[in-house]
């Protein structure tokens, strides 16, 4: 019984923690770490640049954005342009200046172009030259497994920490719910307890008493 009562306390619990949003305070975050919102004066790389078409001169589209230059500033020096091939085969990654992209923006559609990127000019150019190897798959793969054994770590304690409070208040409540189950019961089982001595006794047949042995003859006296 005491067993059934604590699981059900605890479920009940947790289910009213589970549906309950968690709560902090905006004012324990550390300052200018968290950036919450986008301004007017901002915009997003993926937006406006990763994956961008670039068109020459002529409007038609030369290549596209597929990364980003940035210096050891942290500040966006160019990006890397593919261009030529089909298909992502044959294709040559050049670097651009950022201040060589001319960008716009005209009835809500961005556009991004190049005027120097000539037919002759593409061609000419050398294809970017990485200073470090680009990472194998089987480097990225070891990177994303330690990434999600890091989140799976990081959300179980967090679910163990914020479930530890309903989990003492559940184990309360379910010893609280079992005294007062056994101090219900108690009555109840001295009742029974004194009904079943009853009928133990009633069982019992009555304790008569054994009959008396007649007492031997005494001998004739001997003359």
């Amino acid at each position: 019984m005491k067993k059934l009562i604590c699981s059900a306390v605890a479920l009940a619990a947790l289910a009213s923690t589970a549906i309950a949003p968690a709560a902090v305070a905006e004012d324990a975050l550390p300052q200018g770490v968290f950036i919450t919102k986008q301004t007017a004066e901002e915009y997003l790389a993926k937006d406006h640049l990763i994956g961008m078409k670039v068109k020459g001169p002529d409007g038609k589209i030369v290549g596209d954005i597929e990364d980003l230059i940035v210096s050891d500033g942290n500040t966006v020096v160019g990006i890397v342009m593919g261009t030529g091939g089909f298909l992502g085969m044959g294709e040559k990654k050049v670097g651009v200046s950022l201040s060589a992209l001319k960008f716009e923006e005209s009835n809500g559609v961005f556009s991004v172009s190049l005027p120097e990127a000539t037919t002759e000019n593409l061609a000419a150019v050398e294809p970017y030259e990485r200073a470090q190897p680009k990472k194998s798959l089987l480097e990225r793969a070891k990177e994303k497994a330690v990434e999600l054994k890091d989140k799976t770590t990081a959300t179980t304690q967090d679910a163990v920490e914020k479930a530890k409070p309903a989990l003492e208040e559940a184990k309360q409540k379910a010893q609280e719910a079992y005294e007062k189950a056994k101090e219900a019961a108690t009555p109840a089982y001295e009742k029974a307890k004194e009904a079943v001595q009853g009928a133990v006794d009633a069982a019992k047949p009555a304790e008569t008493p054994a009959p008396e042995t007649p007492a031997a003859p005494a001998a004739p006296a001997t003359p």
